[in-house]
Order: structure tokens, then C-alpha cells, then sequence
């Protein structure tokens, strides 16, 4: 039997936002269409307005618009591409990528033929390898990255787009290791640990669940796991490598909770996640050798059978590229703009685990949320750092659930763990 939730640290009735009032709703619409988008695509972009285009990028890529305008205004950006400032490029490449992922075809083949930044290439090759994933498209574009950046084998970002051609389709089609073996390991880390199972396909949220520092498993009052709807989709679902791209797997360090001053975010405390690489003294809630390297540190922190598990080095590899600020967290967002998308009614982030939750738009509560539940269910036991895994489960075209976890607990609920506690 694992823990009842029965020590709550967090109030629900002391949570509220007027961000998610209606009329604040209707009004935030309003100037983020007409005002942040449609005013500013109606001009020339130029140096005194790039910082508009630039906003209007982000509004775009966020809640996933798409209009005449918006078309129009990206083949401005387009035309003026090499005078627009890195940020500006790598705004429209990721609002590209999110909304239109096939309608830029020529555009972008176009820019990575001289693209001289490695992250903008980065973006631009992705984006043609998901239109195209053949044999020769992947060649071609691996040709072109090493005609136009010589360093490449030592360019972080350009060595992990080619690992991502080469394997992530094979990685797709495979089960993880045994994840019995990955809750038993609990006990050599000894301290809390969360799960968050999800799929490959990010459009599908995944779920999940608390482990606590003496192996058992946060259980609901009626016996039944405790888990959580958590999407670890980015807005843009560009590949976890990339900045604001999909949440990448592996080990996060939790440190704590808190309260984001952020209106997407909310006031539901968040998990606050250190990935490897980020801020490495606190990282570590284990020994570290100075005698390895970082990776095999990292990698003491899995089983044996899961060390070689190419998949769970995806967060310390973008760490490494310079990912940060990845949390688990709440969203005030109304889910209205996804409506229609398998993910729905959960909200897509810049990258981060975002949890499922619904507000009333008349006194400001939370009508359900999965983030306080998860938060709660983490702070119910002593202590409030541990760590966080990300793990693809599989890829079936469809949301993770309450009874795959079940099963799974169950089993290693059957083992006799107790004993080895």
C-alpha cells in the first residue's frame, strides 16, 4: 500500500487569479489578436518595428494561430529574413514550425542552403526532415551541415540533430527497459521521485505519479494510485534539443515549489526542475564523483539495465546545448484555443510539464487541477526536493491512463520491495 494523501501543505481555497476572469480573457484576446498580431503584420518589417514581428511570433507559436494575415506576414519576414536579428529569425522559424508545417517548404529549403547560425539550422532541418524523412532527405541534409559548418562533430546542437535522424525513429518502435527495475533503483537514491509517463507522439498527455522516499507510492483515499495529467508537448513541438521544443526525457532535480509571477503559469505552486548541465552544484542529491565525467554521474543515477537507454540522455544533453527553465507546472490559459487538438483541454508550454487545469471564469478558483493534486501529493511527505523523470512510453495514438499505471504499479507493488526498503 503506498501513502494516503492525507497531510496536504497547500490550500486550495487561497488559490485564485484574475487572469482567468472572463472578461480579462475577452480583453487579452482582443489585443492579442488585433493589436500584437494583426496591426503589426499590417507593416513593413524594419528595424524600428522588428521587435513587433518579433512578439507576434511568440503570440503565434503560443496559441497556435493561423490566418491570411499571419501567412502574409511571415513571407514579409521571409523577404527580409538576413536583415532581421537572430532572436526575430528564430521566432519565425519556431512559429513556422508550430502552425505551418508544410506551406514554408521552399522558403526554408532556401535559408538553409547559407544558413551560417547552427541552431537557425538546426531549426530549418528539422523542419524539412518532418515533411520528408527519407533516406536521402536525411543524407542530403547532413551533407549540406557539414559543407556549411566544418566544426560540426564538435557543435553541440549539430551533433545532436544528426543522433536525432540516425536513431529516433528506431527509438519510437522500442518498449523502455524493465520500469520495475526503475522503481527499485528508487532505493539506492533515497529520496522522492516523480514520473511522468508519457508518449512519443506529444500531441497525447501523458500522466504522473509520486513515489515516495520509502519506495511506496502516493495512493488516493480509495486505494487507487494518484496520478496526474501532465502534457510535456511545447507549443511549437519542435524536437526536445531544440530551445522551446517538446520536454526532453531523463532526470530532472526537483528543489522545491513555488509560486510563478507569470499570468500563463498561474498561482498553483510549480515544481521548480534543474536539468543536468543547468546548475550543477544543486543538481546532485547524491554524491558526486569528481573522478567521472558528468555523463557517467548521470548515469549512476539509473539502474544498470537502463544506463545504456539512449532516450533518457535527452535532457542531459540539452542542458548541455544550453536548454533551461523547465518546471512543472499549472496554466491559467483558456483552453478554448486548442480546442479540437488531442491534447485538449490541456495547454501547451514553451517546453515545460504543464498540468491539466480548469477555472471558473466568474470567482477565479480552480474548478479541477492537476498541478495542486501533484504539488500536494509530492509535499504530503517530509521533505521537498527529489527528482523527476520524463519517460516515453510508447507510441499509440492516445492519452496515457489512469489503468497502464496501475498495472504497472501493481507489479512492482508484487515484488517484494518492502523487504529491501
Amino acid at each position: 500500500m503506498g501513502s494516503i494523501i492525507t497531510n496536504a501543505q497547500l490550500a486550495a481555497d487561497k488559490i485564485s487569479t484574475d487572469f482567468v476572469l472572463q472578461q480579462r480573457r475577452i480583453s487579452f484576446d482582443k489585443n492579442m489578436r488585433e493589436k500584437i498580431i494583426e496591426a503589426s503584420f499590417q507593416l513593413k518589417p524594419d528595424s524600428s518595428n522588428e521587435d513587433k514581428f518579433r512578439e507576434a511570433c511568440w503570440a503565434i507559436s503560443q496559441f497556435l494561430f493561423r490566418s491570411n494575415t499571419i501567412e502574409s506576414g511571415f513571407r514579409k519576414m521571409f523577404a527580409v529574413y538576413a536583415s532581421l536579428e537572430t532572436g526575430t529569425r528564430r521566432a519565425l522559424l519556431e512559429a513556422v514550425y508550430g502552425v505551418y508545417p508544410t506551406e514554408f517548404r521552399e522558403e526554408i529549403n532556401k535559408l538553409l542552403q547559407k544558413e551560417s547560425d547552427p541552431r537557425l539550422f538546426a531549426m530549418q532541418a528539422v523542419y524539412l526532415y518532418r515533411i520528408d524523412s527519407s533516406i536521402r532527405q536525411k543524407e542530403a541534409l547532413l551533407r549540406l551541415r557539414s559543407q556549411l559548418f566544418p566544426d560540426h562533430a564538435v557543435n553541440l546542437i549539430l551533433a545532436e540533430l544528426e543522433n536525432y535522424f540516425e536513431k529516433q525513429a528506431a527509438f519510437m518502435t522500442k518498449p523502455p527497459p524493465d520500469l520495475i527495475s526503475l522503481f527499485l533503483n528508487q532505493k539506492k537514491l533515497g529520496v522522492k521521485i516523480v514520473y511522468s509517463f508519457q508518449r512519443w507522439n506529444r500531441d497525447y498527455p501523458g500522466m504522473a505519479i509520486v513515489q515516495n522516499a520509502d519506495g511506496s507510492f502516493v495512493k488516493n483515499a480509495d486505494g487507487t494510485v494518484a496520478s496526474f495529467q501532465q502534457l510535456a508537448r511545447s507549443a511549437s513541438n519542435l524536437p526536445y534539443f531544440i530551445t522551446n521544443g517538446s520536454t526532453p526525457q531523463g532526470i530532472y532535480s526537483i528543489q522545491g515549489t513555488a509560486v510563478s509571477h507569470n499570468n500563463f503559469i498561474g498561482p498553483t505552486p510549480n515544481l521548480q526542475l534543474i536539468m543536468p548541465n543547468e546548475t550543477d552544484s544543486l543538481y546532485w542529491h547524491t554524491v558526486y564523483d569528481s573522478s567521472k565525467t558528468e555523463l557517467d554521474n548521470y548515469l549512476q543515477l539509473l539502474p544498470k539495465n537502463w544506463k545504456d537507454y539512449e532516450p533518457m540522455r535527452e535532457v542531459f544533453m540539452a542542458g548541455k546545448i544550453g536548454r533551461t527553465e523547465i518546471i512543472a507546472h499549472g496554466s491559467t490559459i483558456d483552453p478554448a484555443y486548442f480546442k479540437g487538438k488531442p491534447f485538449y483541454p490541456l495547454t501547451p508550454t514553451m517546453g515545460c510539464l504543464c498540468a491539466k487545469e480548469l477555472w471558473d471564469i466568474y470567482s477565479g478558483k480552480f474548478l479541477e487541477s492537476h498541478q495542486f493534486g501533484l504539488a500536494n501529493s509530492f509535499l504530503a511527505t517530509p521533505d521537498n526536493k527529489g527528482y523527476l523523470l520524463v519517460i516515453n512510453l510508447d507510441n499509440q495514438p492516445k492519452a496515457v491512463e489512469k489503468e497502464e499505471l496501475k498495472k504497472i504499479v501493481e507489479a512492482f507493488e508484487k515484488t517484494n520491495y518492502a523487504s529491501i526498503r
